[in-house]
């Protein structure tokens, strides 16, 4: 069974970019920072409020004083670059990189240069293969954090992630509920004298429930809109009386 990448950020050199990018990280489930010789030692105060909660990646992040020691123990290895520095090696977007990733066994690493100059040739030479994204010819300059999260992302497509929406969304009221809205609708309409012509009131009636069915109510939305039902009704009766 393949395992979560690695991310390993190769002489990083500011706190805020190595928290924004376990920001990155984190939203798509990846979890192992490694660094490699930061410029402003580690810990770095700069990273936590940038990592906006992604203490975790932080936390766990191990430190290396050469790429070849981040790397040992990973049987496939990455380099990030928009060119290839002469280097003869196998080129790869980073779908197609994930792919393989889920494929194979054994950890995979994935270098991410400094932020000024990316990585150097000695360290594309220590990966396996190369990981680039098609990019504007006339501009190809990803902040550290982007790329990041263009390959963590990539990567997330193969993993049961849930999407935040679908967690956060009340569940639908059951029919019942809907029915008792409806039912009420349907009185003080009635009441208000709202069918007309009597030939056409079925028409009017399938129509309002099709109308009212095509919603998603929550148990909560429909209290909330008989509420509302049962306050108009109530001062117009207020009103007559």
């Amino acid at each position: 069974m393949s395992q979560p990448p690695v991310i390993v950020l190769v002489r990083p050199q500011l706190g805020e970019n190595i928290g924004k990018a376990a920001r990155a990280m984190l939203n798509f489930g990846l979890v192992e920072m490694r660094l490699v010789a930061p410029r402003d030692g580690w810990p770095n105060p700069s990273a936590g409020p940038a990592a906006s909660g992604a203490d975790i990646v932080l936390e766990k992040a191990q430190v290396y004083e050469t790429v070849a020691d981040a790397v040992a123990d990973c049987a496939h290895v990455y380099a990030t670059t928009v060119r290839k520095r002469g280097i003869s090696k196998p080129v790869v977007t980073p779908e197609e990189a994930s792919r393989t990733i889920h494929r194979e066994e054994g950890r995979s690493a994935i270098l991410f240069g400094p932020e000024r100059s990316g990585l150097e040739t000695d360290d594309v030479a220590l990966a396996r293969t190369i990981l680039t994204v098609p990019i504007n010819p006339e501009f190809g300059s990803l902040n550290l954090a982007q790329a990041v999260i263009l390959v963590a992302y990539e990567w997330s497509k193969g993993e049961q992630l849930v999407q935040p929406t679908q967690e956060d969304l009340d569940p639908p009221a059951p029919q019942d509920e809907l029915d008792g809205m409806i039912g009420q609708l349907d009185a003080m309409l009635d009441d208000s004298g709202y069918y007309f012509p009597p030939d056409r009131v079925p028409s009017t009636r399938r129509t309002l429930r099709t109308l009212l069915t095509k919603a998603r109510w929550s148990s909560q939305e429909l209290r909330t809109l008989r509420g509302v039902l049962s306050a108009l009704d109530g001062r117009k009766r207020h009103r007559i009386g």
